[in-house]
């Protein structure tokens, strides 16, 4: 059966291998003998940790893509990054305020966007990026929050930016905002959290711990999502 499948030639750090064209980046990595030991998550596309650059033969520009869920295709020449190089600002958030003025010290090229929609298009969340930046400059962290909730941090929209905006690393900051300044306590997590340090919710942490992975999916599945 595996004979009668398609075979494509790509290159590895540019020795070309032959794989099948059914495999994903990360699939063909290992089946030509690589072991990956960084790089490498969920393998499910939630992770954001296999961020891959390639180019494809005869052709100039560089994609972007994750590993996991990128298929490959004949031609194509492959690199990884285990950890994509963004600038990330350190502040220390007790004496950070939910302002444009305070933002602007820590990214101020978030004020630099062009409006050319390149983070949005790359994302393989299919977040709008070029929206929740939109947000942040207007000191709309809630929407900013809410937008990038869904963020897997991999930094492909980074290495599409012209202006040079760390997307990711700014939304992770303007949901600290949200949470510290703006979001409302809720009484729920406050009760939940104190039956976590009490020990109450041992046992049934205990059996999402041993828990199998239809067995977890069917729990999030039927979860209760609060209003």
């Amino acid at each position: 059966m595996t004979d009668q499948i398609k075979k494509v030639d790509i290159f590895i750090m540019g020795k070309r291998y032959t794989v099948p064209e059914t495999l994903t980046i990360m699939d063909a990595m290992e089946y030509a003998g690589y072991q990956l030991v960084r790089g490498c998550g969920c393998r499910a596309g939630f992770c954001g940790a296999c961020a891959t650059v390639y180019r494809m033969a005869g052709d100039y520009e560089l994609q972007v893509g994750l590993a996991c869920q990128t298929k490959v295709e004949d031609g194509m020449y492959l690199a990884q990054i285990p950890f994509f190089p963004g600038r990330k600002a350190t502040f220390d958030l007790e004496e950070l305020k939910p302002s444009t003025a305070h933002f602007t010290q820590l990214y101020p090229e978030v004020y630099r966007c062009l409006g050319c929609s390149s983070c949005t298009k790359v994302c393989p969340q299919d977040i709008d990026v070029m929206q929740y930046i939109a947000y942040i400059q207007r000191g709309d962290f809630q929407k900013a929050a809410d937008i990038s909730f869904d963020c897997l941090m991999c930094g492909l929209c980074v290495s599409r930016c012209p202006a040079n905006i760390v997307h990711y690393n700014a939304a992770l900051t303007a949901r600290r905002l949200y949470s510290r300044y703006i979001a409302k306590p809720d009484a729920f997590l406050v009760e939940r959290a104190k039956a976590i340090e009490e020990g109450k919710m041992d046992e049934e942490i205990d059996e999402l711990v041993t828990a199998d992975k239809e067995k977890l999916q069917e729990l999030y599945d039927n979860r209760e999502i609060e209003k």
